[in-house]
């Protein structure tokens, strides 16, 4: 309740009588931890690679964000939502073009019987598979499953891949604990074309369902795009389809909580001996303990398709202890051990990983939520 008076009083300053119809909320969430990370870099002639230091967005994303609703009549609201990333470990929260980091912004209609459709940057349904279905919370530097995936260059995971601009979406209602999720995000590439090859519209396609219904939560995912060249290419621009499925889960038994994963990206391009197609599963835990804290644990595996590719293997255990319903401390250590024929390094910080070798990270921090 508090929340909404401040975001009607802040709103309120700008134009009054326009919000006095709105229901709106300002939320947020502040994530700083102390970072060290050493990579046991392959090689005579390398050294080992170090970071020491404060990090934003540890265990989870910093943010604001401001939603709200209209009640329109006959069970139809308008609604938005305008959330942008923080950096508070730095003087500043903005983007290299100079403005706010989106990490959603859209406006759309819902109904309580027929589901909600909005236009903008938004969340593809991997993002939520994976956000649910991960032991360490996908947090970027600790989750061994987001670190993998970060180096696949998959757009099934709970980060920026998986949010996507100029996109129409649907969410259905939910059926006995079952929902649906679609998105379109057009390319809007004007149909031009790159050697020859018709690009069209450039866009991509993602479906999901998850069921969720008391301790159970399965998801069911695809996703497709065009192929884009990247700087170690791993997947050539030949302008065919990549195309990406998952299947996850998780069950809470009580006295310890289970998830999993396997999914699979297929870029349709080249042959075996050039493409960028991986398949990645995971495993992990949380146990409860001592009445408000938990340990956690996972384990991820990422294998290339190309030829002699070889792949990356991840570890972590950590553990989280709530403060109360908004504040948490946490600590974590996660491992990555990269093949001398891997075709991307992972870790968890860029500048410790290097294709065959192993390295390491701690991290320490605190996550408030309001």
């Amino acid at each position: 309740m508090q929340k909404k008076v401040i975001a009607l009083a802040v709103a309120g300053l700008v134009s009054g009588a326009a919000f006095a119809q709105s229901n709106v909320t300002i939320y947020g969430i502040v994530d700083a931890a102390y970072v060290n990370s050493t990579g046991d870099r392959a090689g005579t002639a390398r050294k080992n690679a170090n970071f020491s230091g404060i990090n934003s967005g540890v265990m989870a994303g910093s943010r604001i964000g401001f939603k709200g609703e209209e009640a329109l009549g006959n069970g139809l609201k308008a609604v938005f939502t305008l959330e942008y990333a923080l950096a508070n470990d730095v003087n500043s929260t903005l983007g290299s073009a100079g403005a706010l980091q989106s990490r959603q912004t859209w406006v759309g209609l819902s109904s309580a019987k027929l589901g909600t459709v909005a236009l903008g940057r938004q969340y593809a349904p991997g993002f939520y598979a994976q956000a649910k279905n991960d032991a360490l919370m996908a947090s970027a530097v600790a989750s061994p499953l987001a670190v993998l995936n970060a180096a696949a260059g998959n757009t099934i995971i709970a980060a920026s891949a998986a949010r996507w601009n100029n996109s129409v979406t649907y969410t259905s209602p939910t059926w006995s604990g079952l929902t649906a999720r679609g998105i379109y995000a057009f390319g809007e590439s004007g149909g031009s074309t790159a050697d020859g090859i018709s690009q069209g519209d450039n866009g991509m396609f993602g479906a999901g369902l998850n069921y969720a219904n008391g301790p159970l939560n399965l998801d069911a995912v695809y996703q497709s795009r065009l192929s884009v060249a990247t700087a170690s290419g791993q997947i050539p621009a030949t302008q065919d389809s990549v195309n990406e499925w998952l299947l996850g889960g998780s069950y809470d038994f009580k006295i310890a909580k289970v998830f999993a994963t396997y999914q699979d990206q297929n870029d349709n391009n080249g042959t075996s001996a050039n493409e960028g197609g991986n398949d990645t599963w995971s495993v992990g835990v949380q146990v409860p303990v001592f009445g408000n804290g938990k340990v956690v644990a996972s384990y991820a595996d990422m294998d290339w398709d190309r030829n002699n590719a070889g792949g990356s293997k991840a570890y972590a255990v950590g553990y989280v202890h709530t403060l109360s319903k908004r504040t948490s401390l946490y600590t974590t250590y996660t491992v990555v051990d990269n093949d001398r024929n891997a075709l991307v390094a992972a870790g968890g910080v860029a500048n410790t990983s290097a294709i065959g070798e192993k390295n390491n990270t701690f991290a320490a921090g605190i996550t408030h939520s309001f």
